[in-house]
């Protein structure tokens, strides 16, 4: 695919997203859902890549949903493959009818590679809601970020009512989503929204040392692992849940290739060099929690 929407730039290690349509404040369309999409897919495929940064180009860094269109800009009825029976009652199992933010969502929570988010500037609706599955939120101090749904007359979107109360608390969330005000940098660190707030030269920097840190000495499988063990376990019922998937690393891993260049790097006293890929080497019980398979 290429690329309209977005820039895809990998070095060091790090695939840079950056979001690009800032003549639109790098506001959210069908096509840049489809392009962050297959984004994530080359990631994850790539075992050159260790982490992704998202950010945004210019002064903004997701406007939210481009509402070029006017007063019918979430009116899908106007669509070719409009999710409605004739008679014009919603058909909410057609595909046409998902939530094109959390689709997003929804793939960068299945990433097998830490992401971090660089919020450079303004992350409304959208803008905002993507930056929830990411492992880290780095804000410019020009940052501003709303849930501003209810001032549209619609609701959250992009599974963001799963995923921001998990990180904020559930009265935090409701009381930015029933106001709809659009938080400064300083609040959004306050409410543990965002971990680090920064002047705007010195973002992308923390952003990529951040990264850095998360990727030396560390071993990719082992990483993927956690950050899917972490995610997923927030839907567990039980810790018995999260004992079963625990058991089945340490026991599949512990004969890995990785297992013995940790061990030996260890008490050689030298910087590992772990051999397993990402692409390749995932344990036999991934994914665990199609239960069908693995139950």
């Amino acid at each position: 695919m290429t690329f309209n929407t977005i820039r895809l730039d990998v070095a060091d290690g790090v695939a840079t997203v950056t979001l690009h349509r800032p003549e639109r404040l790098n506001a959210f369309t069908p096509e840049m859902q489809a392009e962050l999409i297959a984004a994530f897919d080359r990631t994850d495929a790539d075992d050159a890549v260790r982490a992704v940064i998202v950010t945004g180009e210019g002064r903004a860094f997701c406007a939210g949903a481009d509402l070029g269109a006017g007063a019918g800009a979430f009116d899908r009825g106007r669509r070719e493959d409009a999710p409605f029976y004739p008679d014009g009652t919603p058909d909410y199992g057609k595909e046409s009818a998902r939530d094109g933010g959390g689709m997003v969502t929804l793939r960068i929570f299945r990433s097998l590679k830490p992401v971090i988010a660089a919020i450079n500037g303004p992350a409304v609706g959208i803008g905002a809601t993507m930056t929830l599955p990411m492992d880290a939120r780095l804000a410019s101090e020009a940052a501003r970020i709303g849930f501003v749904f209810a001032r549209r007359g619609i609701v959250p979107e992009a599974a963001s009512s799963w995923f921001l109360p998990r990180l904020v608390g559930v009265p935090r969330a409701l009381d930015w989503c029933y106001s709809g005000r659009v938080l400064d940098a300083a609040e959004a660190l306050a409410g543990g929204l965002v971990g680090r707030v920064l002047p705007a030269d010195e973002l992308l920097p923390a952003a990529r040392a951040l990264a850095a840190s998360w990727m030396e000495g560390t071993a990719p499988v082992s990483q993927a692992l956690i950050r899917q063990m972490m995610w997923r376990g927030l839907g567990m019922a039980d810790p018995m849940d999260a004992h079963r998937v625990d058991s089945r690393g340490i026991l599949s891993r512990g004969r890995s290739r990785d297992v013995a260049e940790g061990v030996s790097s260890f008490l050689e006293k030298r910087v590992p060099a772990f051999p397993d890929k990402v692409s390749s080497d995932m344990p036999d019980y991934f994914p665990w929690w199609e239960e069908a398979k693995y139950g």
